[in-house]
């Protein structure tokens, strides 16, 4: 089974700092074939075998720590998965209109409703959210960079881990998936 997946917070600045080739090479030693990265913010494609999601999180987070010295969190969805999280995207519009201020959040855990009405309650801005299983779909109509709904804001009231990618390379990935 084919599977992205998503690496937090790489490669900004002089954070985090890895080759995306050093990270298909260690997807390669892991048996996890194919690898190909997409931008060098930690997008990765790849196929998986039958390996849950989940599992796959914690061990190539293991891994990155142990082989590359980059510790960061993992957000694996496989090509169904990501399938679905383009179809269910509730700013169809948006997307249309304006794909870079449309991101949409993986997640770690689906929050609770009152996570997400906490989130809701946070916004200070024009931002709109929705949330959708272990995605998070937030539209910025001002930007990212200057709003207030930042990733540790949405972290600390979803109570999980997130890392966004706006909508054009959302859709990006979807067509690699989809080979």
């Amino acid at each position: 089974m084919l599977a992205v997946a998503f690496l937090r917070a790489v490669n900004l600045a002089s954070h985090n700092r890895v080759a995306m080739a050093d990270l298909c090479a260690m997807l390669g030693d892991l048996k996890l074939s194919g690898a190909r990265a997409l931008l060098a913010s930690g997008n990765l494609v790849f196929e998986a075998g039958s390996a849950a999601p989940e599992g796959l999180e914690r061990k190539l987070e293991h891994e990155a720590e142990r082989r590359l010295k980059l510790t960061t969190h993992f957000f694996v969805r496989t090509s169904k998965e990501w399938s679905a999280v383009l179809a269910a995207n509730p700013f169809p519009k948006e997307a249309k209109q304006d794909p870079g201020h449309l991101l949409v959040y993986a997640l770690k855990d689906a929050p609770r409703k009152a996570q997400t009405q906490a989130l809701d309650e946070a916004i200070t801005g024009r931002e709109v959210v929705r949330v959708v299983g272990r995605q998070a779909y937030i539209v910025y109509p001002d930007g990212v960079g200057r709003s207030r709904l930042t990733v540790a804001l949405i972290e600390r009231k979803l109570g999980t881990r997130a890392t966004g990618r706006n909508w054009n390379t959302a859709l990006k990935l979807g067509a690699l998936l989809a080979g």
